[in-house]
């Protein structure tokens, strides 16, 4: 495929717009664990997509699942009326979510769903007669998405400066990124007390007040901030004493990339509500969803008359059929291929090769856990030149990586294998030693 004859049209989000249609890094097909550019020449693909292609590019499992149901049914109101892959995808998403988390809702993406889970946690706790819990908790460096609600509780300041405060009555956790944890893979040691955060906030402003704690079981778009041991146990304690829902943002953690189906297994800490999206379509279609605890559901649907609504909200692509069709056929192929298990068990060659690079002078630390990492450059001249300059060099170079500020992220999909482990620190260490 060529390019296209004008680049000027296009308005593109978190992208050096002016920079790109100088030199545009234009990928036309994906196959595998490969992209391949408009030159023709083969990328490695180190970030699996956006954290979405867990399962790899070019599933044609699912590009026939979704061709078929355009041709069955390609759109229905979900308003009052239903679908059948929708309540299916619904119980398999549920199979797979800790126990308890079964009802579930649906979304068009990761931002969508925490907006989702932010009205119904004030809706749940307002059904039970507490109505006055209405501030939320989040954290600093946290990526909960670009809708208001989203950048209110993310504690990513470039993503909201420059449009104003955001929603009131929001505090923030510190972050756990702490250089006691430096060049530590897995969780660190330290940090566990920074939970106690959640306890200064309730003795501040009222345990009556507070209505859910939002954080993701890995801080993903931040750079991959692992939880240290005990944290999100500790957290998970002080919301069952005062009463608080606890939310996990899944969006990145979820779908294997931790080893299990959900960051909350493979920490044994189960929340109330889970924000899913990314992989629960192997990115082919956009979806995210919501899994909620029964007895939130119960609250609320047994709180309204027969026959009446029970929660204002929804999208109008909310449960697609498409979308839906595409979920099962990548739910088909986690289970038929054991994709969670390889990932697990690819984790340790990963991690090993990426800490190989903590001798190069411009790497400050890294963090992994899973199939996630982080690499932290020291800043060049001014914050971000550094690790711009190496997402440029790595795409010339035949790799394709993610990059915030000056922290390198990768999350290779869960078919990676060692050799293409092995060119992603082979491009990483020659692009790095040269910036």
């Amino acid at each position: 495929m060529s390019r296209p004859n004008t680049l000027e049209h296009h308005w593109m989000p978190f992208t050096a717009n002016r920079d790109f249609k100088k030199s545009p890094r234009m990928i036309v097909r994906g196959e595998g664990m490969y992209y391949w550019n408009d030159r023709g020449d083969k990328l490695v693909d180190g970030v699996a997509g956006l954290f979405t292609c867990a399962a790899g590019h070019g599933r044609r499992e699912i590009a026939e699942a979704v061709g078929r149901q355009m041709m069955e049914l390609d759109y229905c109101a979900p308003f009052q009326f239903g679908q059948p892959k929708s309540f299916e995808l619904a119980s398999r998403v549920a199979a797979l979510t800790p126990e308890n988390l079964d009802r579930v809702f649906f979304t068009c993406s990761g931002s969508e769903a925490v907006e989702t889970a932010m009205k119904v946690a004030l809706a749940y706790h307002r059904a039970r007669g507490q109505g006055q819990r209405t501030r939320f908790v989040g954290r600093e460096r946290a990526y909960h998405g670009v809708n208001f609600g989203g950048i209110s509780i993310g504690g990513m300041v470039r993503n909201r400066d420059s449009f104003g405060v955001g929603l009131p009555g929001i505090a923030h956790l510190r972050h756990t990124h702490l250089p006691q944890n430096r060049l530590v893979p897995g969780q660190g040691d330290f940090g566990a007390d920074l939970a106690d955060d959640l306890q200064r906030l309730v003795d501040l402003h009222g345990a009556d007040t507070i209505a859910a704690c939002f954080v993701e079981p890995i801080a993903g778009s931040t750079g991959i901030l692992v939880p240290p041991k005990g944290y999100l146990e500790r957290l998970r304690a002080i919301c069952d004493k005062h009463g608080i829902l606890l939310v996990f943002d899944e969006v990145i953690t979820g779908f294997g990339r931790t080893g299990s189906a959900f960051g909350a297994q493979t920490f044994g800490v189960t929340p109330d509500m889970m924000t899913m999206a990314k992989a629960i379509t192997n990115g082919n279609i956009p979806m995210g969803a919501l899994a909620c605890r029964d007895e939130i559901y119960e609250t609320l649907t047994e709180a309204s008359p027969e026959g009446a609504i029970e929660l204002f909200h929804g999208y109008t692509y909310s449960a697609h059929p498409v979308a839906c069709a595409a979920g099962l056929a990548t739910l088909d192929i986690y289970r038929d291929e054991d994709l969670f298990a390889r990932g697990k068990a690819k984790s340790p060659g990963f991690l090993e090769r990426v800490f190989s690079l903590k001798d190069l002078p411009q790497v400050v630390d890294i963090r992994g856990f899973g199939l996630l990492a982080g690499i932290d450059l020291a800043p060049s001249e001014r914050p971000g030149k550094r690790g711009y300059a190496v997402l440029n060099a790595a795409f010339q170079e035949g790799l394709v990586l993610r990059v915030t500020m000056d922290t390198i992220i990768l999350s290779p999909a869960l078919i990676a294998e060692d050799e293409h482990f092995d060119r992603i620190v082979e491009v990483l260490r020659k692009v790095i030693a040269a910036s």
